[in-house]
């Protein structure tokens, strides 16, 4: 056989599968020297999670995300899921004469609990997995027109596995040296009356271990009512599990202490924000974050144990968004 009929005997056995990894050793290698050429293009495209060789998908999710988050947002409500504004609902309460005030505000609440439910039941995937960038700036609009939080899926560069998953039930943490159960009773002002809910918030006990951070307070006199209510309202993240977190301490350390994140409830609408105060639930779980007995108390009621929740950070560098239930705009 000839040289030139063995080279065309070659080209003719190679497959298909062969011909996809030439494609891709080229793409791979274009890519390389395109960065190496160019450092900050890489930079960019990982500061935005975008994968240039999915460049025109990822431009094609842009345009359809912002058509549902322009429906979503400014569009008028076409069915009784879609979105309603908090406007139109109170002109409608408005209206009705015959509805006390304080009628008319409990109506309000759930209304607005019920379509951002609704709304978020259309948005998210049935199973929780991490979202992607373009679903999360939707839900990010969401809650900053209805809930009134200016909350960031991403907030100083950093960022959870996932911001989409179930929260579990915790148990009250140790404020200080000598700190008891009794102690962490409810004020009347947490669940709207005296005792109405102390009951379901003392079961769940008191955690055996400090928090990740330690005590809140070196002893009961230097106890105040700030820190109280970090304890109060705390939640539990995976930090352990960040792909960075040894790498990069002290610094995220220091970051996550007390950082204040917004708690979704999908199922019923109901938010809270909430303060990180320790790092968990362990993988093996099921769980992706945790909640003290008072947050998972206002986010399902006293026997709420685990459910489905979006968790973003709250940006307020100015410290003016309380702990607690979040109101409705």
């Amino acid at each position: 056989m000839t040289k030139s009929a063995h080279k065309k005997s070659s080209k003719k056995k190679l497959t298909s599968e062969e011909f996809r990894q030439k494609l891709k050793l080229k793409h791979l290698e274009s890519k390389r020297k395109l960065f190496e050429k160019y450092p900050k293009v890489d930079k960019f495209f990982k500061d935005k999670g975008i994968d240039p060789g999915k460049i025109r998908e990822h431009s094609t999710k842009i345009l359809g995300a912002s058509a549902i988050a322009g429906a979503l947002l400014f569009s008028p409500p076409l069915t009784s899921s879609a979105l309603p504004t908090p406007q139109e609902i109170i002109e409608k309460l408005k209206s009705d004469k015959n509805i006390k005030i304080e009628d008319k505000q409990s109506l309000l609440l759930r209304n607005n609990n019920v379509n951002l439910a609704n709304s978020l039941t259309g948005l998210l995937p049935k199973k929780s997995r991490p979202l992607n960038r373009n679903e999360e700036k939707i839900l990010e609009q969401v809650f900053s027109q209805v809930l009134g939080v200016a909350a960031r899926a991403s907030l100083e560069g950093e960022h959870l596995n996932t911001t989409y998953g179930y929260i579990g039930a915790e148990q009250h943490l140790r404020r200080f040296p000598g700190d008891t159960l009794l102690q962490h009773a409810p004020t009347p002002k947490d669940f709207g009356g005296e005792g109405q809910g102390s009951g379901s918030i003392l079961k769940e006990g008191l955690a055996p271990g400090l928090g990740a951070w330690g005590y809140f307070a070196p002893s009961k006199d230097a106890l105040t009512p700030k820190i109280e209510e970090i304890e109060r309202w705390y939640a539990v993240v995976q930090t352990l599990y960040l792909p960075d977190w040894s790498a990069r301490q002290p610094h995220l350390k220091n970051w996550y202490k007390y950082r204040k994140v917004l708690i979704v409830n999908i199922d019923n609408g109901n938010a809270v924000v909430a303060s990180i105060a320790d790092s968990g639930p362990a993988i093996w779980t099921g769980k992706h974050f945790g909640g003290s007995p008072e947050v998972m108390h206002y986010l399902g009621g006293a026997k709420y144990k685990k459910g489905p929740v979006i968790v973003f950070f709250v940006d307020d560098p100015y410290n003016k968004v309380p702990l607690g239930p979040v109101e409705y705009n």
